[in-house]
């Protein structure tokens, strides 16, 4: 049970790296997502550094 489990995983990842790697829609929905996890990360680290800045600065205002 657990050998076909292990095996259907494997085979899935498979299948679906080959589907990514030939479609062309599914490698723009992927590398859209990459896009916006970037630039989520990157708002809130500038929010986060802003927030640092004025605490920083009230506190030597």
């Amino acid at each position: 049970m657990d050998k076909n489990f292990v095996c259907g995983l494997i085979l899935g990842m498979l299948g679906g790296a080959l589907v990514v790697a030939n479609s062309y829609k599914a490698r723009k929905l992927v590398k859209d997502g990459q896009e916006e996890i970037k630039n989520k990360v990157c708002e809130m680290t500038e929010k986060k550094e802003n927030k640092k800045q004025d605490d920083y600065d009230e506190l030597n205002g």
